[in-house]
Parts: C-alpha cells; structure tokens; sequence
C-alpha cells in the first residue's frame, strides 16, 4: 500500500519507517522543514535504538521517503496516518488536539483519491468524531473514510514494540476504513496477533486506560516502597511474590522516583479532564497524579537527608546520573529529573549531571547544572551521588573509582540498580527505595 505518516516524532517516524521496512511504500510528511532535512540526509531527529540503521535500509530500498509538502505525499495514496503530537495545554490538564485538526485540514485540502486517514495520535475520546464534523463541513472532494489506532509503542523499545506487538486495536467508522486497516496489517493478523476491532471512542478509551492502568500500578508500588521502608519489608521481595499472581503480572512493579515521559503524565491528565467534563470522576486517577508528583519531592528529600537534612546540605554538590525519564531514549518531557534538580537547588545544593543521550536537551530545562562529559566526571569532587534513570553503563561502573572520586561515599539509588549488603560491606552510605538499609 502507498502510506503517509504525518509527524516525524517518536510514533510517526517508527510507525512510517516499520511500516516500509514491511514492504509497504511510505512517505513521511512533517511541515518541519529542518527536521526534514536531517531525514533526507540519512539522520533521525530523536534517539531510538535501530531507528537510524532500518530508516537507511528502508531508504535504500526505495519503500520510504520525506516530504514536506502534502500535495505529492498524498497523490495516490491510500492510507494516512496522523501521528502528530498532543501535549497537555499549558496552565491545564486538557490534552491541545489543534496539531491532529491541523494535520486533518491539511489532508481535505490536498487529497485527491479516496483515501483512509488513521489517527494514531493519542487524543481525548470524541475526536475521531470531531473530525468527522469537520469533514462534513469541508466541501465535498473525493472520499475519506476515518479510523482510530492508537499506539502501544515504549520509547527504547518502539522497534520491538512496532514489529512484535501484544494487540493492534483499530476504530474504523466504515468498511471501506475496515478494509484499509486490515490489509495495512496483514502480516501481523496472519501471524495471529490479536486483531481489536472496535468503535473509533472505544478504540480512543483503550489507550487511554491502558495508560491510566499502568501509571496506576507504578504508583502502587511507589507507595508499597515507601510502606516498606518504615516496616522493614523488601519491596522487591514484595513485588516478586505478588507479580507471580496471574492477576497482577510482574510488569510494571519496579519501584522508583515516580513516572514520567511523553505519554503517562499528559494520558492521565487528559482522562481526568474527561471524566470531569462528562461528569464521571475517576477518584483513582486523580490520587495517582497527586501522588506522583508528591513523589519526585520525597526523592529531592531523600536525597537532602544524605546530605545530613537540610541545615547541612546547604552549599554542598551532588551528581546526578540520568535526566531523561528512562533509558534509551533522549526523552527529558516529565522526567523526574525536572522536579527533583530544582528542588535539591531550591535546598542551596549544587547540582553536577550526566546523562547520555539526554544533554542537549537538558541544557535547555536546566538552570545552573553544571553538566559533565562523562558519568565519572559528574561525580569528581561531589559530595554524594544520586542515580534518578538506570541506564545500562551506570551499572557497570566500577564503583571503587566513583568511590574515590567523590568526597564522601554517599549514593542514593533511586532504581535500586545496586545490592544493599554489597554497597554497605564496600563503605559506601547507601540508600534506596523500599528495601531495608
């Protein structure tokens, strides 16, 4: 099939360039001309681990190209796939939905066959409707025909998540969008993927749940840490012995300093704000958001109390290792970084980071962090060490170095990436999250 997907971000690049590495001809369309730019010449605007590598064999092959202009993009094609962005509206929790009606317009006034427009953006339920009103006003051209399927990809493993998923859900509001999505993702129902057909609003609920639920149980097992640590439990035995409860599932029970990203903290907002406005209140998510953010303040504070409270933490450094919200990806949006740096600052504590692939970034978020080339050098001369994301090479350390360098042998591992026992029979004044000191 000729596809375009529209939006070079996270979803829209992995799914065009999935999507053509499945012998499907794609053309990604972003009107981010120097995003464009740096596509065309072989180099992916975000990290993603594959990405770039299967991005120039699609090329190669002739199965994918970059636009920015509409007009040629869509001439013959048969499927489009909005995936632009929804952030949460600044000052208030309703997710902002004008890049998807923008992208919507864009596609009525360059179509010219009959075409099938997929929204896989993440967007509030009833916009699928929406757009659909916004069609019937548009002067009447050659026929759309409109779908929900929304996405389930996790940045670091969107490849994985693209090429081998749990479920495809799709929301078609015709047959002839039915008949589109269908063959788009033969290969995937031919394996036996399971194939969820349903309404355009209840397609639009499942990603949102789905995302409500996880951010759900983070938070749970958040909480349960901080239980264990006054009872002298061990998170972690904890979250085995329940995750081993078919009914549970031992995903999604690692505890740390609260969740962050692109997706849970704008998803859980934006159902609220629906709940809210059709006069169903989901109490649950409510306390979840709240609790989550109170969390990453508990991390700062955890931090300052290794430091000897608040009195003697003052003027002292700390390095931080990790900034963007999980590892492999340079993703900073709601990291727990970004509200536990200005609160260790707000503490009079100097702050020194690395992350590795998050510094550009984070050099744009982040007032007077002083950022180090390289994990050892980030602690050099710092009073105490604080690990916020668990990327793979801050495990591997060798800690008797990081040990030396810094002034005093002070961690707080907010991943629980290291032993206890290990950590306290090398010297070090170590702390981490629900297991016994």
């Amino acid at each position: 099939m000729k596809v375009v997907a529209i939006g070079t971000g996270y979803v829209g690049l992995v799914t065009g360039v999935c999507y053509a590495s499945l012998g499907h001809d794609v053309v990604c369309l972003d009107i981010d001309a120097d995003k464009i730019a740096r596509l065309n010449a072989g180099q992916s605007p975000i990290f993603e681990p594959g990405l770039e590598e299967r991005m120039a064999q699609a090329v190669d092959a002739g199965k994918l190209h970059f636009t920015t202009d509409y007009s040629s993009a869509l001439k013959d094609a048969q499927i489009a796939i909005i995936a632009v962005g929804t952030p949460t509206e600044a000052g208030g929790s309703k997710a902002n939905t004008s890049f998807v009606e923008a992208a919507f317009t864009s596609i009525l006034d360059h179509h010219s066959s009959t075409l099938t427009v997929v929204v896989k953006s993440t967007v509030p339920i009833g916009t699928n409707d929406r757009l659909h009103a916004l069609q019937e006003q548009h002067p009447a051209g050659a026929s759309i025909h409109l779908a929900s399927n929304p996405e389930f990809l996790r940045e670091g493993a969107a490849i994985k998540d693209f090429m081998n998923p749990d479920r495809i859900v799709v929301g078609p509001r015709d047959d002839v969008a039915a008949s589109a999505l269908r063959q788009l993702n033969h290969i995937f129902i031919d394996r036996d993927v399971a194939y969820v057909e349903v309404s355009a609003s209840s397609a639009e609920m499942i990603k949102y749940a789905a995302n409500a639920f996880l951010a759900t149980k983070i938070t749970f097992i958040n909480e349960v840490a901080s239980l264990c640590e006054r009872v002298g439990a061990n998170v972690e035995d904890v979250a085995h012995g329940i995750g081993l409860d078919q009914r549970i599932g031992p995903d999604f029970l690692a505890t740390g300093p609260g969740y962050g990203g692109s997706c849970f903290p704008k998803d859980t907002l934006a159902l609220v704000d629906t709940a809210q406005v059709e006069g169903s209140p989901v109490r649950i998510l409510e306390a979840v958001i709240d609790v989550n953010e109170a969390r990453k303040q508990e991390m700062a504070d955890k931090v300052i109390e290794s430091l000897g409270g608040p009195d003697r933490a003052r003027g002292k450094t700390v390095a931080i290792w990790g900034l963007t919200f999980k590892p492999n990806t340079d993703d900073l949006r709601d990291s727990p970084s970004i509200a536990i740096i200005p609160a260790l600052q707000n503490a009079g504590i100097k702050v020194r980071a690395f992350d590795p692939q998050g510094m550009e970034d984070a050099a744009a978020l982040f007032e007077n962090v002083d950022f180090q080339p390289s994990a050892l050098a980030a602690v050099t001369g710092a009073d105490g060490l604080c690990l916020v994301t668990h990327w793979p090479e801050f495990a591997s350390i060798d800690l008797g170095t990081v040990k030396a360098a810094l002034t005093a042998p002070r961690f707080v591992d907010l991943r629980n990436v290291f032993d206890p026992k290990a950590m306290k029979d090398a010297g070090w004044d170590y702390r981490s999250l629900g297991r016994p000191a």
